[in-house]
């Protein structure tokens, strides 16, 4: 089935150059005098090569159907991380690669979106909001009233967020995990 350029979204697969790509970004450009395009970024499938190209606002690409589950996070070992598939109950094993720099936001019983395709998983799609506990964080001086003063913190999972200095060790923060975040205490 044909997909414009222009609806082309993030986490779709589209058929391209004869392989199954991932689409990361797509970003429309106006020019003032030419045509408008696509900034597309791609990721392949097979080799993990991502590239960036423009394309016609109109032209088509053949859509890879990729089967998105319900899965939930159990645990991580030296094989990858541990899901249990929420139609089936069976354990999945999703590459480290495949999860990147969002392993910190990894907390047991987290419930997940998992990709599909062929019988493999090939995307993680986290929720947009994660509760992770305060590890680490300096105590909150006294009289340091001025606004918009944050601290670092460190979370269980390695999650490093900067949050306001009334937080403190061991209490229970919410964090975007699409900027990394605080965004208020759980």
């Amino acid at each position: 089935m044909p997909i414009k350029a222009i609806d082309v979204r993030s986490g779709q697969g589209v058929m391209w150059k004869d392989a199954i790509w991932i689409v990361q970004e797509n970003q429309k450009v106006a020019k003032g005098k030419g045509r408008s395009y696509q900034s597309i970024r791609l990721k392949n499938l097979k080799t993990g090569q991502v590239v960036e190209d423009r394309f016609r606002t109109e032209e088509a690409f053949e859509q890879a159907i990729i089967q998105r589950k319900p899965a939930q996070y159990l645990y991580t070992d030296a094989e990858g991380h541990k899901f249990m598939d929420m139609e089936t109950f069976e354990e999945v094993n999703v590459p480290d690669e495949l999860v990147g720099d969002q392993r910190v936001y990894l907390v047991p019983s987290l419930e997940v979106t998992v990709g599909w395709l062929e019988g493999n998983p090939i995307t993680l799609d986290l929720p947009f909001t994660v509760v992770l506990e305060v590890e680490d964080t300096p105590p909150q001086l006294r009289g340091a009233t001025a606004t918009n003063q944050l601290k670092d913190a460190e979370c269980k999972g390695g999650a490093k967020v900067r949050v306001p200095p009334f937080v403190e060790k061991g209490e229970k923060i919410k964090v975007d995990t699409r900027t990394g975040e605080y965004m208020e205490r759980a």
